[in-house]
């Protein structure tokens, strides 16, 4: 499976601007194969906190429909995260019925894969968040030639996000219906905490996703967690960190693709690029059965 990473600089609250370029960037990556493409944490405004309501997403969204309709114009998978605002407090309001094609920009058309556990984030992640405070989070997304394979409200604010988002909490894979895979997928700081990746391990992931603004002087920590991820969960990890700068902080990007043996086989350096290699998908039941890791778990003791 060809998978792609777009480490891009991300302009500060320029929406238009990083939707153009994260999109010109992906086109660049579906030409020279790739499936399944991974942007950037709020790879369309940055941690955007001076102008949150402007830089938040709220449904029905022009962005999201951009993103599905390239993701089934190109018949690929794609994901990244933005910033969500959700506001709306009833709880039972269903964003998105089941359709197969199509999606008019209307929040009750938006198609949605009907194999996905992750489609009823959108409802209940809002009243079970551990701030009720902010109606904003961190949004991942997932679409699969168009349709909305699922969402993840990040669990894991660092720092500053805790005084903008509200949490999520829910961990799961997103499982795609035309590939017949399950991704587990995490945001940035979630790298640091192997309880996630193993939960999704467990619960049948066949590849990590981790999309990131892991900033400097933090590199070398990076790219330790990022293969160890793969390394000690045995499956293959799509690591997509941001580049450039930000008000507050600079990037290094070094976004990875990394097999299920845990060796990195594309690293973007520190520039804006594209990186695509040709995963193995069969690989994680050959480590697997070559190194037990999880069949030799003593769950009794942890």
């Amino acid at each position: 499976m060809k998978v792609a990473c777009i480490q891009m600089d991300v302009l500060q609250c320029k929406k238009q601007e990083n939707l153009e370029k994260a999109l010109s960037m992906a086109l660049k990556a579906v030409d020279k194969g790739a499936e399944l493409v991974v942007f950037p944490e709020v790879f369309s405004t940055g941690f955007c906190y001076e102008n949150i309501d402007h830089a938040a997403e709220t449904l029905p969204s022009p962005l999201l429909e951009n993103l599905a309709c390239f993701s089934e114009a190109n018949d690929c998978i794609i994901l990244g995260s933005i910033i969500l605002k959700d506001d709306n407090e009833s709880g039972e309001e269903k964003y998105f019925r089941e359709e197969d094609t199509g999606f008019s920009g209307n929040e009750n058309e938006m198609p949605v894969n009907k194999n996905s556990t992750e489609n009823k984030n959108f409802t209940e992640n809002k009243n079970s968040a551990e701030n009720k405070n902010s109606p904003y989070y961190n949004l991942g997304f997932c679409f699969e030639s168009g349709a909305l394979a699922g969402t993840y409200r990040k669990t894991h604010p660092f720092k500053a996000e805790n005084k903008y988002f509200s949490k999520g909490s829910s961990i799961e894979p997103i499982s795609l219906k035309k590939q017949d895979l399950k991704i587990g997928f995490e945001i940035c700081y979630e790298l640091r905490f192997p309880e996630v990746a193993r939960k999704l391990a467990l619960a049948g992931s066949d590849l990590l996703v981790t999309t990131a603004a892991f900033p400097n002087p933090r590199s070398e920590h990076w790219k330790v967690l990022a293969k160890a991820r793969a390394i000690e969960n045995q499956i293959p990890h799509i690591a997509c960190n941001r580049t450039g700068s930000a008000p507050d902080c600079s990037y290094f990007g070094h976004s990875m693709i990394i097999d299920a043996w845990g060796e990195v086989k594309a690293d973007a350096g520190s520039k804006e690029c594209v990186i695509v290699h040709d995963l193995d998908m069969s690989q994680k039941d050959e480590v697997r059965k070559l190194i037990p890791v999880f069949e030799d778990r003593r769950v009794e003791l942890y």
